[in-house]
């Protein structure tokens, strides 16, 4: 595979607004234990629109102009940095890029198994050049394999959204057969937990969304729907009343919050059943404590509310398992020249589904 010197890459020009650019950069060279990945597709995450717009106060930096975002890249090997023989990978393999590009593998995070919080993170993005760009560099032992018959552009958001989620329902404690709620569900992260959680899981979704989604979200395989922007109702009932009324009284097993509301949070503990999960995924901007969470509602019912970050490792590579035999990802393939707009619907809360980027489309 022939190497170019310069290769194009879209950088955040003026960070705190929705603006990029795309610029042409030197082409690195992989050092001891990485490889240069030939990008083909870059999944566009909610995520990217944050870091971007500078929306997490709550982060102990901000994003620096001229970084390469993008976090969700699917490619080929194109180059070996030596030390890579023990990885496995080799040279034409599709490997992908996640949020967390490395992890150390040696801090208490990573020996428990739970790599999206590792001390020594590099994130994809944020910390290092993403992957909105021709080639990027990545740790050989990190990079997570593509299975055969499952397409890039359906694997690249699958890698943030999909693993997120799927790790998050692994934490819901719920079986399947059981009510699950999924909050946000028409959203980038929550027509994933639709899919991965009915489909592959067995669990009976009910997703929560504005009326416009519901469609979109029962195609994904929920069982039901509620519309949040109807209540509450003249009469005083919430969307809790209306689980309660889906799940013949008894309540659902879990919550999975993939919404960045706190509304939706402070709902969710009023229609959990007895051992029921609120399971933390979607981060509102403006941060405030979970509403309802009181001492007694908590023990009485034995209630769970637990956080969860992405996955780790085996959670990426069990999430394209189950989509390669489950899933069939809505996602709308874009150019990059598109990716602006992407980001306007996308804080407008038009976007269905995901946008994939086109990487070929740079030259």
């Amino acid at each position: 595979m022939q190497i170019p010197k310069t290769h194009k890459a879209i950088v955040y020009d003026k960070p705190g607004e929705i603006s990029t650019s795309i610029v042409e950069i030197e082409t690195p060279t992989p050092g001891p234990g990485q490889i240069l990945i030939k990008m083909t597709h870059s999944g566009v995450c909610h995520s990217d629109l944050s870091l971007m717009t500078k929306t997490w106060s709550w982060l102990p930096e901000t994003i620096k102009a001229g970084q390469i975002g993008g976090h969700e890249g699917v490619g080929i090997v194109a180059q070996l940095g030596q030390s890579c023989e023990a990885s496995g990978v080799k040279i034409g393999d599709r490997v992908g890029i996640k949020w967390i590009a490395s992890a150390c593998g040696n801090c208490m995070p990573c020996l428990a198994g739970a790599d999206g919080v590792c001390d020594n993170a590099v994130i994809s993005g944020f910390t290092c050049p993403g992957t909105f760009q021709e080639y990027a560099l990545a740790p050989a032992h990190y990079v997570t394999p593509i299975p055969d018959g499952l397409s890039s552009e359906i694997a690249a958001p699958l890698l943030c959204g999909g693993v997120t989620v799927y790790s998050a329902l692994k934490k819901s404690r719920a079986q399947a057969g059981d009510w699950v709620v999924i909050a946000g569900a028409g959203g980038g992260l929550g027509h994933l937990a639709v899919q991965l959680g009915g489909r592959g899981m067995g669990y009976r979704i009910i997703g929560l969304d504005m009326g416009s989604k519901e469609e979109f979200v029962k195609e994904c395989g929920a069982e039901a729907f509620v519309d949040i922007s109807k209540y509450p109702t003249a009469d005083g009932k919430s969307v809790a009343d209306r689980v309660l009324e889906i799940t013949g009284g008894a309540g659902a097993a879990a919550s999975v919050i993939c919404s960045a509301s706190n509304a939706a949070y402070g709902e969710a503990l009023s229609y959990l059943k007895f051992n029921g999960t609120l399971v933390c995924v979607g981060v509102p901007y403006d941060a405030k404590p979970i509403a309802n969470a009181f001492p007694h509602a908590m023990v009485g019912k034995q209630l769970a509310i637990v956080g969860s970050t992405v996955g780790n490792r085996r959670d990426a590579i069990e999430t394209l398992a189950m989509a390669k035999r489950v899933a069939t990802t809505p996602f709308r393939l874009e150019k990059v020249g598109k990716i602006g707009s992407v980001f306007k619907e996308m804080k407008e809360g038009k976007l269905q589904g995901r946008v994939v980027l086109d990487l070929c489309s740079c030259t």
